[in-house]
């Protein structure tokens, strides 16, 4: 019993969660209800945190920002430990789901920013390069849409 009122003085209020992570309070209610954090509640109905709320709730903001769903963020997160704070360990064995999500991410954007400025690989023959990285609209053959954004190969550049 000690230890759990240990850990209940160590919870700390949403208001406090607020200031730390610039969340508002129904912000932080709104992904508690989405199941990102799992308050406790005090005597007089309070939610109290863990400290390291702010970690996972820091993480849920800055996974948001690099374009993943709620519900993608929420699995990640099932993968933590609850009711205790997560080690390194635990955080990096997490993230390393994100890793290559965010790889094939940056290397579709880099090779957008590479192409934005000419044909994007879409088979339109709109532009007079076209005629140039896809004659004869060959793209297409390899199904539709931007078939060279998506990382097929350009005809010379797969080094051979």
């Amino acid at each position: 019993m000690g230890s759990n009122l240990q850990t209940n003085k160590e919870r700390i209020s949403i208001g406090r969660v607020a200031e730390r992570t610039g969340l508002s309070v129904s912000a932080i209610r709104f992904y508690e209800e989405a199941g990102l954090v799992t308050p406790v509640r005090n005597a007089g109905g309070q939610r109290r945190f863990l400290r390291s709320d702010i970690r996972r709730l820091s993480f849920v903001l800055i996974s948001q920002q690099l374009g993943f769903s709620l519900e993608e963020i929420r699995q990640r997160l099932d993968g933590l430990p609850r009711g205790r704070t997560p080690t390194q360990r635990d955080w990096a064995r997490m993230s390393k789901s994100f890793r290559d999500v965010l790889d094939d991410r940056i290397a579709m954007l880099t090779r957008m920013r590479n192409r934005l400025d000419g044909c994007i690989g879409c088979g339109c023959l709109s532009l007079t390069n076209c005629a140039l990285y896809n004659p004869n609209d060959e793209a297409s053959q390899q199904g539709s849409g931007p078939r060279y954004l998506v990382g097929d190969i350009i005809a010379g550049e797969d080094g051979g």
